[in-house]
């Protein structure tokens, strides 16, 4: 089963973008679910949506005999801010502030992240998304020192599982230094980590089910039936 995160946190309409992924992953044999979840805008935010991106992995256990699902093989993937939820949902951390940690039902092999978002410190420096880190998390790092300590999958390596990341170097949405810099350091505390650095692609080009970034993606992927 493959798990698909879409998306800016401000932008509903990348979930007809991850609707096409989960379309042509379909086609080639895999089980497909797409979460969708509140989002910065739309009363998400912590800890709304991580508790929405839990609650849609979890799920997967009540409907695994109906649908015939391998809960074995599940993997994450997830594209710009949801490259940020598929990381995180590797390691599923409690939430702290007294949030309620049920014990994770569904655990992931393997994650997939396409220009993902992997360290929201940085990303709050940055000022990615025009101050999308702040909304989202309703701190800064410095007075939310244990909300991105727990939000942010820079701060919870290692995550345990295979990670896959792309990037392409013209994504002018999230730096490619960002995955480059995250993979260096996921693998340096151990995780195993294949990263591709992708020249003359965009941050859109990873998820046109048409082009060539997204037949590496499905080759990569494959490796996980």
């Amino acid at each position: 089963a493959v798990l698909l995160h879409g998306g800016f946190w401000r932008d509903p309409w990348t979930r007809d973008l991850m609707d096409g992924i989960a379309i042509d992953l379909t086609s080639r044999g895999w089980a497909t679910w797409n979460i969708e979840y509140h989002r910065v805008g739309g009363g998400g935010g912590w800890p709304l949506t991580m508790e929405d991106v839990a609650t849609g992995i979890d799920h997967l256990a009540k409907i695994a005999t109906g649908y015939s699902l391998d809960l074995g093989r599940v993997v994450s993937i997830g594209h710009s801010a949801g490259g940020h939820l598929a990381l995180w949902s590797a390691a599923r951390p409690p939430l702290v502030d007294g949030i309620p940690h049920p014990e994770p039902k569904v655990p992931l092999l393997a994650v997939v992240a396409l220009a993902p978002v992997p360290d929201l410190i940085a990303a709050y420096h940055q000022d990615l998304g025009e101050g999308a880190v702040e909304e989202f998390i309703r701190r800064t790092p410095d007075d939310g020192v244990n909300r991105f300590a727990t939000a942010s999958p820079a701060e919870l390596i290692p995550l345990n599982v295979p990670q896959i990341i792309f990037h392409g170097t013209c994504d002018d949405a999230v730096p490619v230094e960002m995955s480059r810099d995250y993979a260096a350091k996921a693998t340096k505390a151990g995780d195993s980590v294949s990263y591709h650095e992708l020249t003359d692609v965009d941050h859109m080009d990873l998820i046109d089910t048409d082009g060539a970034p997204w037949a590496d993606v499905v080759v990569e992927l494959d490796r996980f039936r």
